[in-house]
């Protein structure tokens, strides 16, 4: 990847269905990947499972929007028990901090007594939103923050969230994995919307499951 690719020409490859990633953490290489299938997060029927819904309304976390996206990112680049291995790199890194300066990224945080405790981040760009990664240091952390996002998203009037990648931890929230013409069908129609990332609050955990709950 040229020197001279930025934050402009990364929503660009956005908008043409690719994304980048690096082989690893230590590898300053980028590479853009653009995969036969594609995990999608359904906006409308996105599931939350009886005993997530009773953590999100006990609301053991202070959800916070876009206050420490350097952070979140550097977290989810972190090495961990069970991940040794990461494909946030140091351009990566870069590249995203770029795009939050510019408003086209975002991250959503769990605090807890002062704490970063775990979120996630992602890229915004016209009707969809692509999800990168996310990461816990508290149970159900990142779990908590992506139903945050998902009522934010549907507040907001987002039609099309992109997991990348299909995984049974995915599954559960009712994932699914399309073929790559389907995917560009679904971002082509999300790339004719023009909602705006708010970073108000939707409400707390029951207002969000609430929002959830009628779009489903």
């Amino acid at each position: 990847m040229s020197g001279r690719f930025g934050a402009r020409e990364l929503l660009d490859c956005y908008a043409r269905g690719v994304f980048p990633m690096a082989d690893a953490r230590e590898d300053e290489r980028v590479f853009l990947i653009d995969p036969e299938k594609r995990g999608v997060m359904p906006l409308a029927g996105f599931h939350v499972g009886h005993r997530l819904a009773r953590t999100v309304r006990a609301e053991p976390f202070e959800i916070r929007v876009d206050t420490a996206f350097a952070q979140v990112v550097e977290l989810c680049a972190a090495a961990t028990p069970g991940r040794t291995e990461t494909w946030i790199n140091g351009a990566i890194e870069r590249l995203y901090g770029d795009l939050f300066e510019i408003g086209h990224a975002h991250s959503v945080e769990c605090w807890k007594d002062g704490r970063l405790v775990g979120g996630l981040y992602g890229v915004s760009l016209s009707g969809a939103f692509f999800g990168e990664s996310m990461f816990s240091r508290a149970t159900d952390a990142s779990k908590v923050a992506l139903v945050h996002l998902v009522a934010r998203l549907i507040a907001d009037g987002f039609v099309l969230l992109d997991a990348q990648f299909m995984t049974e931890h995915l599954r559960q929230f009712g994932a699914e994995e399309i073929p790559r013409a389907e995917y560009r069908r679904r971002l082509a129609r999300a790339l004719t919307r023009e909602p705006r990332f708010q970073r108000s609050a939707v409400g707390g955990g029951a207002a969000a499951l609430q929002v959830i709950s009628q779009a489903s």
